[in-house]
């Protein structure tokens, strides 16, 4: 993903963040030709979404356990433009701060009605809205008593670009944002900022569900800050 300032994204070798030492080059970079794989975008058209792909509480016969929420936004290139058939891709843990993959073996409990995936394509003004349980804290052994602030992956891939974004976004007035070193490896501020989502009471839904808004910017100088593939 291209941008105008290196400070928007995070170091590949982040001392704080343990795991990036085994991640990060230790080499400089070289640029390879570009091949047809690069050259051209995912086809995305054709992708088959279901029905409930977006909707993370209606995928299993009851409801999953937790605060019922509602995240909407708009993908944008690098010029304020919507980009329309966006594939977005979310993955969490459940309330109790668990993830339902087999790596994750933190003793809190799973919840057989959530899974934790969902997917969605963007409309022609760039939007897309998914329907989830807000997630929890959880330990990740980073350093003594470290916990991971509340957090959804976003994976977004796009006609316009080759490549995909990975990103994470947070949830506002989080007490553990100033003991993470995931979020604050973004070294820019406002960039970080960029990655805490807005509630909204237009978005909320009486007796059902809390609104939270947060748009993505693919590229550019207000671009939203890459993560790791393999950040917790």
């Amino acid at each position: 993903m291209t941008t105008s300032s290196r400070s928007v994204h995070p170091p590949n070798d982040y001392p704080a963040y343990g795991s990036t030492a085994l991640r990060a080059p230790k080499q400089p970079l070289r640029v390879l030709p570009a091949r047809l794989g690069e050259l051209t975008a995912p086809l995305l058209a054709g992708e088959t979404i279901g029905a409930l792909d977006h909707d993370l509480t209606r995928q299993h016969d009851a409801d999953p356990l937790g605060e019922r929420i509602s995240i909407s936004g708009r993908v944008f290139d690098q010029d304020r433009n919507p980009v329309a058939g966006a594939l977005i891709e979310v993955w969490q843990a459940n309330a109790a701060g668990r993830y339902a993959h087999l790596s994750d073996q933190h003793p809190a409990p799973l919840d057989p009605n959530f899974s934790g995936a969902g997917r969605c394509l963007t409309e022609a003004d760039g939007g897309y809205r998914f329907v989830t349980i807000k997630p929890g804290a959880y330990p990740w052994r980073n350093h003594p008593n470290a916990w991971r602030p509340a957090h959804v992956h976003f994976s977004v891939f796009t006609p316009a670009i080759a490549q995909r974004l990975v990103t994470q976004m947070y949830f506002p007035g989080d007490p553990l944002f100033d003991q993470d070193p995931i979020f604050n490896s973004v070294p820019d501020p406002d960039a970080r900022q960029r990655l805490v989502a807005r509630w909204s009471l237009e978005l909320t839904e009486p007796e059902w569900s809390l609104g939270y808004a947060w748009d993505i910017v693919v590229a550019g100088r207000d671009a939203t800050p890459l993560d790791d593939d393999g950040a917790e």
